[in-house]
């Protein structure tokens, strides 16, 4: 009996029992589908956060002021003021591998136009820092150092912003708004950069001059730097290592476990969070796949019922010519057809899944198709092992005893 043939009879058999052969699949069903839905999703999550990282800049540090513990704990942002502005001077005069240092202040302020208000966070930076972000105008120009150093009040709007001020697909340069009361000028809207690492709006923001930052909105210069430095190097291991000799030096601290500052690495940061979803999804996909093994075992144990049930059929099948070999063929392709069946039903099964979460709760997914291709396999595989056992037994049987059997 050909290969076409042992098919046909299989899956002629299986048709017999509609119902029992959709229960045994159940399991493949569930196995393949979690595996399908579970790898989408890490695979999302990790596109998604690459996607993120790469939209904050490349060779990017973020340097934080405040010891990372105070009196044995955490301190947060800004906990204490321990930059300097001439900390920021040093830092871009003195570190050969930092291509721009600029600072960053913020605040959080109510933004009006004529028809429309929206709280935001207003930052106060350089023009740097659009380089160091890689973040260009989709409307206008920037403003310039020329306005640092004359502290203008102009305005550049995140894209958020802009849509909640001035409506959708609208060109709000020229227009003014007013901070806290003081009217700025809009010269650019910044082109949409989509959510931060942690999932926060990074388009709900206003950009304005640092100088005019601290005039209107700190309400005053200071020899503190309440905010942060954005730094872009050429090498950012080497830099953050440089930055942070550099730092202890002119603070005269002794060592690490004493700095009271911090220094964050986004790539290291990238890094580190790629990988803790690259072990999420590989612990996932392992449960998943025991789903599989207890699926090849509902089928093992559901073709040693059958091969039970149809004693005489197999019996009067030798009697009439049919070989070993050819009752073996015949039940392992049996256990192949419902588990590989069992694996097509459960990519369906995953992609819908997937689909669904993404409708619901706006996961991202992405479906890898070589682990769908791998998935059928792997199904396949199973019922190849799980089947072997019940399909050798069927071919083993004796005729005689098998034509006997009531």
């Amino acid at each position: 009996m050909n290969g076409l043939e042992t098919l046909r009879v299989a899956v002629r058999a299986l048709l017999r029992n509609k119902l029992r052969s959709f229960l045994t699949t159940l399991g493949m069903i569930f196995g393949v589908g979690a595996v399908v839905a579970t790898v989408a999703i890490g695979e999302g999550a990790r596109s998604a956060v690459e996607q993120a990282f790469a939209s904050m800049g490349t060779n990017l540090l973020v340097v934080l002021p405040g010891s990372a513990n105070t009196g044995g704990a955490r301190g947060g942002f800004g906990s204490q003021p321990t930059l300097t502005w001439e900390d920021l001077k040093a830092v871009r005069t003195e570190v050969p591998t930092v291509r721009y240092a600029v600072p960053y202040l913020r605040s959080s302020s109510q933004v009006l136009s004529e028809e429309q208000n929206w709280t935001t966070q207003v930052a106060g930076t350089e023009p740097d820092y659009f380089e160091i972000r890689s973040w260009p105008m989709a409307l206008g120009t920037r403003f310039t150092d020329s306005d640092v150093d004359t502290g203008t009040k102009v305005v550049v709007l995140g894209a958020t912003v802009a849509e909640k001020l001035f409506g959708p697909n609208s060109n709000p340069v020229g227009q003014t708004v007013r901070i806290r009361n003081i009217p700025f000028q809009v010269v650019a809207v910044a082109g949409r950069k989509g959510q931060t690492p942690t999932g926060q709006d990074s388009d709900d923001v206003v950009f304005i001059p640092r100088s005019t930052f601290q005039a209107k909105i700190q309400g005053g210069l200071g020899k503190f730097l309440q905010g942060t430095i954005f730094i872009s190097a050429t090498n950012a291991s080497t830099a953050e290592r440089q930055v942070a000799d550099l730092l202890r030096d002119r603070h005269r601290i002794g060592g690490p476990s004493e700095d009271d500052f911090q220094i964050r690495n986004l790539a290291e940061v990238a890094s580190a969070q790629e990988e803790s979803s690259r072990t999420v999804t590989l612990f996932l996909a392992i449960v998943a796949a025991v789903s599989l093994l207890v699926g090849g075992i509902g089928i093992m144990n559901i073709m040693l019922v059958s091969v039970t049930e149809r004693t005489r059929e197999i019996g009067t099948r030798i009697a009439v010519g049919a070989r070993g070999r050819d009752i073996l063929r015949q039940f392992l392709g049996e256990a192949v057809v419902l588990s590989v069946a069992g694996g097509v039903l459960g990519i369906t099964a995953g992609i819908v899944t997937a689909r669904w979460l993404t409708a619901a709760f706006h996961w991202p997914v992405a479906f890898r198709w070589d682990v769908m291709i791998l998935a059928v396999f792997f199904s396949g595989a199973v019922g190849v092992v799980f089947g072997l056992y019940p399909a050798r037994k069927a071919s083993r049987l004796d005729p005689i005893d098998a034509l006997r059997y009531e």
